[in-house]
């Protein structure tokens, strides 16, 4: 992975492309072919984890048949750079349109996410015209990755957390000449998001989340038990206690990230095949549930290259860290004196939609409702994501 110049400068943006060396391509198809799977009980399914067959048909499928460099052809055809603000490096896309009157727009990933997540909204949004929508809905492009994810790294000092970083990606659009932009974001990054309306409230717009049901009751969890809303029907109670239910069930995960990020690092820099598992097993649990695996909700190919940048990148420890951080962090004084999110418009678009969720997120602007999608709409339905983004940011150019 190079830089066009050998080093960045403060203050200076600089041509990135994404060059992976061949000697690491073979050595992580060698790490691949030489993984030990372990015994899966007899009829174990995925209420266990990811199973080891299915496992071994994704680590056969990208140590035999998975074209890298395809891929990397088509992350190398977006515009990506990177800068150094408050002694971070920060890798961004950053993709203008051809139309005169674009509305900059901040795209925020999550985890286990990387800015592949949204290549498939980068024509539509910048381009309208060219996909068959009005012009006057378009939007310059800006897709940061996180500090610690994919190329954005390495993370120098601990401290990189939401409102830290939302204070850099203000910097960022700063030096890109941005005075007027909107956010959108989903999982941590919808935390980034909401930041950087707190920091930057003159500058942004409209901030914009995506969510889906699952992860609109985890979060409500923070706040209180999200079955006592009121206005909930028994039904619906019924529902969110399930959803509690697979949530706690399915937090493993996340209880490794936020106390010991450090001692699961190991195992996610040295094993591509931990990473993979690490990855897909919310693919599998956090998109449509009507999709039986992974690759039946989003492309296989487009997973897979996320996978692959945290491998290459050796990101998944980084990005353990930045939620450890997260979770950590005692409330940053200049998000809290400006109300958190900031006073610009908020929009919720909430995907694979049940009765309950508007209740919990009791929204007072816009929302709107999908019966399709999960957890990662702009990998698991980019044409209804584009069409929210479009519409929210329509009356605020």
């Amino acid at each position: 992975m190079k830089n066009q110049t050998k080093s960045a400068t403060p203050n200076v943006i600089l041509p990135f492309r994404v060059e992976v060396p061949d000697a690491e391509l073979q050595e992580l198809r060698a790490r691949l072919r030489r993984t030990r799977l372990p015994h899966t009980p007899a009829r174990a399914g995925w209420e266990r984890g990811v199973p080891s067959s299915y496992l071994a048909t994704l680590t056969d499928y990208l140590s035999d048949a998975f074209d890298w460099r395809a891929h990397e052809a088509q992350l190398n055809r977006l515009p990506q750079f990177k800068t150094e603000i408050d002694g971070q490096t920060l890798h961004f896309v950053h993709v203008r349109s051809p139309e005169p009157n674009a509305l900059p727009l901040v795209l925020h990933h999550g985890w286990p996410s990387s800015f592949v997540e949204f290549q498939k909204v980068v024509g539509p949004l910048t381009n309208p015209r060219a996909h068959g929508a009005d012009p006057n809905d378009a939007f310059d492009v800006v897709i940061p990755s996180l500090p610690g994810f994919g190329f954005s790294v390495p993370v120098r000092e601990a401290g990189w957390q939401a409102a830290r970083t939302a204070r850099a990606l203000a910097e960022l659009m700063r030096r890109l000449g941005y005075d007027r932009y909107g956010v959108h974001g989903g999982d941590v990054g919808a935390a980034v998001a909401g930041a950087t309306s707190a920091v930057a409230s003159k500058q942004v717009v409209g901030s914009h989340f995506s969510t889906d049901p699952r992860t609109a009751v985890t979060f409500a969890g923070f706040m209180g038990d999200p079955a006592r809303t009121p206005g909930l029907t028994d039904a619906e109670r019924e529902e969110i206690e399930e959803l509690k239910r697979l949530s706690e069930d399915g937090s493993a995960y996340l209880r490794l990230m936020i106390t010991r990020p450090q001692t699961l690092a190991y195992g996610l820099n040295d094993s591509p095949a931990f990473q993979l598992a690490f990855i897909v097993e919310k693919f599998k649990e956090w998109t449509d549930p009507a999709a039986e695996l992974p690759e039946a909700a989003v492309d296989k190919d487009q997973l897979l290259t996320n996978f692959a940048i945290y491998w290459f990148t050796a990101s998944g420890a980084s990005a353990a860290h930045f939620l450890y951080e997260n979770m950590h962090s005692k409330g940053d004084p200049e998000t809290l004196e400006r109300g958190g999110e900031g006073s610009a418009p908020k929009a919720f678009a909430v995907f694979g939609v049940r009765s309950f969720t508007r209740k919990l997120l009791d929204p007072s602007g816009y929302y709107q409702e999908y019966e399709r999608g999960g957890h990662f709409p702009a990998m698991e339905v980019p044409e209804l994501l584009t069409k929210d983004l479009r519409a929210f940011f329509r009356g605020l150019r």
